[in-house]
């Protein structure tokens, strides 16, 4: 038995996130994840808030940029009722203008890796062939884990708080209570590869994402490198059985349904290197949660919440409640404010910023409507004090508005990790999203009381 002040289930980019910035704060971390990295994981394309935002607050901006993954700076739809695509740039926003008009493709192979190696340099004990098997609970609160290490020896740890950040399989989330709510109306499946030599869009958004609704759902077209790309079809419910039976006769067929795609993909191959050889099967079943956190337990991304990937959501979710969470324990940790209030906060943050992607997507998949439909209903869901486009492009960016209406502030934390991360304490004290609510501190690390 060992004693921790905090154990976080997973080292994916949730995981990786909040080991980091509750260990930069002086805590002792746990990590337990159950691979070896690098291994393989869907959620290639990011959002202009994670680069910019939280991977410059956990000190990996700069190595990202190193890394050479291929920039996004938009993206293209072939959706709704315009024969013809059209496209976003990230730079249409004033909050992304200039030095952070752009996001990433990235391998996740290399990407999580960076973001658990930067845990460990932050403090964090990462231990990779772990499996975390179920929670510890003590006078009603959660109190530490019970895990296998590489030998298969079952170990207990314990600890003041425990992250459940092991994804949409998670075994640790009944823990918190409440349940899984899963959505009528986004219950897809998704049959995805990896091809070798597809074509790219013209300069200058060759990096960008295309997504390119057809019959039987949606296709996404993600540029990995010069030669690599990400291809997979989100198919309805109604429609599932196209991708039963052979994986790849139903690929072709999907393909040949969609021929915007098709074109892309005429003079290109199957990848047929690890990880990339293999076709997947995955149901994109998005769910919300009644419960995401308890006395010494908090969920966090896909542990927690899931919603549909047309906006690339993923990894920004995961990263973003990750940061909530290290807010929260470190400021409960540091005595500063008490913990149901940090948790309060951390639950009406981030189902603000999931009900965001979830209310606009609602109106997305009205494919009858066109772009400028799209735009409006960006704007009507975040209520924002800009035009159309930038109601749009602020949503999709991860970065929408921080302005007033009568139903109080919507999500503005994208701009503030942003300046944050630029600037550091230069940015400015944040004013708190709700009323009564708290705000981050300078560092971005912990609450504080605004009147404080």
């Amino acid at each position: 038995m060992t004693d921790f002040d905090v154990i976080v289930a997973g080292g994916g980019p949730g995981g990786s996130t909040a080991a980091g910035l509750i260990a930069a704060d002086g805590h002792r971390v746990l990590l337990l994840e159950r691979e070896h990295l690098p291994r393989y994981q869907i959620g290639e394309s990011l959002l202009p808030a994670t680069v910019h935002g939280i991977c410059a607050l956990l000190g990996v901006r700069e190595e990202i940029e190193r890394a050479g993954f291929v920039r996004k700076r938009g993206g293209m739809f072939r959706w709704g009722s315009s024969p013809e695509p059209w496209t976003f740039s990230f730079a249409a926003s004033d909050r992304m203008a200039g030095p952070t008009s752009y996001a990433y493709q990235v391998e996740r192979t290399r990407f999580d890796t960076i973001l658990l190696r930067n845990a460990r340099r932050l403090g964090a004990d990462v231990r990779e062939g772990h499996r975390v098997t179920g929670t510890i609970r003590t006078d009603g609160r959660i109190a530490g884990v019970r895990y296998l290490d590489e030998t298969g020896r079952e170990r207990v740890a314990t600890a003041r708080f425990v992250v459940d950040a092991s994804g949409h399989t998670s075994r640790l989330h009944h823990a918190v209570g409440g349940a899984r709510e899963y959505s009528a109306e986004f219950r897809n499946v998704a049959l995805f590869g990896y091809f070798l030599g597809g074509d790219r869009l013209p300069e200058p958004d060759s990096g960008n994402i295309l997504c390119a609704a057809f019959e039987a759902g949606w296709f996404w077209y993600i540029p990995l490198s010069a030669s690599l790309t990400s291809v997979g079809a989100v198919v309805r419910h109604d429609a599932a059985a196209r991708v039963q039976g052979d994986p790849e006769t139903a690929l072709r067929g999907l393909i040949a349904d969609c021929p915007l795609i098709g074109k892309l993909l005429c003079d290109a191959r199957r990848a047929t290197e690890p990880p990339y050889d293999r076709l997947r099967v995955r149901k994109d079943y998005s769910y919300d949660r009644t419960e995401l956190h308890s006395p010494g337990m908090v969920l966090v991304g896909d542990a927690a919440c899931f919603i549909d990937p047309v906006f690339s959501s993923g990894v920004h979710l995961a990263t973003y409640s990750a940061l909530l969470a290290a807010r929260s324990i470190n400021s409960t940790l540091a005595g500063l404010v008490p913990e149901d209030r940090c948790f309060a906060e951390f639950d009406a943050r981030y189902r603000r910023e999931f009900g965001l992607f979830r209310d606009f997507l609602r109106g997305f998949y009205r494919l009858e409507a066109d772009q400028r439909s799209y735009y409006r209903h960006a704007h009507r869901v975040t209520a924002h004090h800009g035009d159309d486009r930038t109601a749009f492009v602020d949503l999709v960016g991860g970065v929408s508005s921080s302005d007033f209406d009568a139903f109080g502030e919507v999500l503005g934390e994208g701009v503030q990790l942003q300046l944050r991360g630029l600037h550091g304490e230069a940015a400015g004290d944040e004013p708190p999203m709700f009323p009564g609510g708290l705000a981050s501190s300078a560092d971005g690390r912990r609450w504080q009381v605004p009147d404080a």
